[in-house]
This record gives structure tokens, sequence and C-alpha cells, in this order.
């Protein structure tokens, strides 16, 4: 039996690989207690590996399989995998500057097809310029040290070139609060470049850019907050995409949400938003003009 592969890091084929063991113990009627009972585990390592957040030997795969009765055929593809958890991805040379938990996030983002965001706030990371990053940066973490604002501000343009990349670049559907392209961060200067580059990123065949007007009235997003959806291409064999992510980025770290009624309520979401929402390009000529 094949299975989905993930090629970069190892974020993929750890929530690939705890999915498939979720679903066995399922199968198998066994709840996570019974499970952490039979392997001498805690009930916390088991919702670690279900949940991708941990790599896993090929031994510790074998011993799940075993109890969760796997069919024969699926044991060498599952231990296989576990390889695949320990890879590195580029983003681990920045481990001094990752948040807790923000590189599960990098991983996927790097593996994804399509990243539909709103944002009320900011222009997403994705979209910055190198001196709007800098000035957001500093403003948020003013004991910082150049050095760590510099390392924080290279990681998020490196982040960046999965938009601009010639073979598959992610489709990027981005919903800004209009007010978001009026304020002026980082001064005159550094606004006018930023609303320069959006307009110019706006014009990418795989870039889809647009604006919530000020007069729109009640929309979703006023409850959801800023959001993320990913969603995943196709394994290399035609295999079934990996489900979808929301990530929401709270005040005390990142959030993710897989169940399917999850996923439904924020797809419902970002539809409700984008039905009001307008192409962003006249405003941000509007915004520009009226810096200058």
């Amino acid at each position: 039996m094949a299975l989905p592969q993930g090629t970069t890091g190892s974020t993929m084929p750890r929530r690939q690989l705890g999915r498939h063991l979720r679903d066995l113990r399922n199968r198998a009627r066994m709840t996570t207690r019974m499970a952490a009972q039979q392997l001498e585990w805690s009930e916390a390592k088991i919702w670690r590996i279900e949940t991708g957040q941990t790599s896993l030997r090929s031994l510790d795969v074998e011993a799940m399989c075993k109890i969760y009765g796997a069919p024969g055929d699926l044991v060498g593809p599952l231990t296989a995998l576990a390889k695949e958890t320990k890879a590195r991805g580029w983003w681990t040379a920045y481990s001094d500057v990752l948040g807790e938990g923000f590189e599960i996030y990098i991983g996927l983002e790097e593996a994804a097809r399509q990243l539909s965001t709103y944002e009320n706030e900011l222009v997403p990371g994705l979209l910055q310029t190198e001196a709007y990053a800098r000035a957001i940066l500093s403003a948020a973490r003013p004991d910082a040290s150049l050095a760590e604002i510099d390392r924080r501000v290279q990681l998020r343009l490196a982040r960046q070139a999965l938009v601009t990349r010639a073979e598959s670049p992610v489709q990027l559907d981005v919903v800004i609060s209009e007010a978001v392209l009026w304020r002026r961060v980082g001064g005159a200067e550094v606004a006018a470049a930023q609303l320069e580059h959006l307009r110019r990123m706006s014009d990418l065949p795989n870039v889809r850019l647009q604006t919530v007007p000020p007069e729109s009235g009640y929309h979703a997003g006023m409850e959801s907050g800023r959001f993320v959806m990913l969603e995943f291409p196709e394994g290399r064999m035609g295999e079934e995409p990996e489900p979808p992510v929301v990530y929401v980025e709270a005040f005390t770290g990142p959030v993710y949400l897989d169940k399917d009624s999850e996923i439904e309520r924020y797809r419902k979401a970002f539809a409700d938003i984008r039905s009001i929402a307008v192409d962003a390009r006249q405003v941000l000529d509007d915004a520009r003009a009226a810096i200058a």
C-alpha cells in the first residue's frame, strides 16, 4: 500500500504518520488511554504522535501497528514514513528565532498547494517587504537585539520563495481589510514601497489579492479574526491529498484546526468575506497616491 510522502522537512511525514496511526487505533476500538497502557507510554505521547508533533522510531511504529492489528502490507510503508519524520527542513537553520510550534506551520506552508488567508491588521508575511517586516518585528519586540530582528526578517523573506518559485508556486488567495493598506507602518516611505510591492504581487497569476471596504458592514471575518487555510496537493502516486488545516495565530501561540466541522466553518467564513471583497489594485493605487 502506497502512502503520501512529504518532501519538505518532517512536518508532513509526521502529520501523515500520525493520521494513519490514529485511524488504526480507532479501527481497533482503542482509546488513547488503552493504547498508552499497552505501550507503557503516556497518553500525552500518543496525542503528540497522532497530531504530528513528534518524530518516531521505526520500532515504535512497529509496536503500535502490532497492538492495533494493522494489516501486514501497511507496516512497511508506515515504518518507512517514520524515518522521514526525522528529516530536517530548511527552516531548522532558523531554530533560534522560531516561535514555539511555528516550525509546524512553516512545514505545512511549504507543502501546501493553496493558501487562503484573511488578514485584518497587517500585510500577510508572505507579501511583506523587508523594510515593512523589519518595522513590524522591531515594534513587536522592542527588547530584541538587531541581530535577532535580522534573523527574523531573513526567515520571513525566505518563506516568500514559495510564492515566486518557478516550479509549482503556491496559489495565494488573500483578503485584507482595506484599513491595513492605509496604515503607515514604518513611515510614509516604507508604507509606499509596501503598497507598490503588493501591486506587483497582485499581477502574478498565482496571487489573488482583495480588500474588504470599510463600508461593507458585518462579515464573518469580524468574528473569525485573521486565519490561514492550507490545502495540499495529491501525493506523488495520485493518493488523496492531506486534509486541509486552518492556522490561527493566537496571542499566546499558534492553533491548528483540522476537524471536518472546523474546516467547513472557516471555509464558509472565507467565502462570506470574499463575497463582499473587491479587487485590491484600485485601492492600492489610491493609497499610494495619497501617501505620495
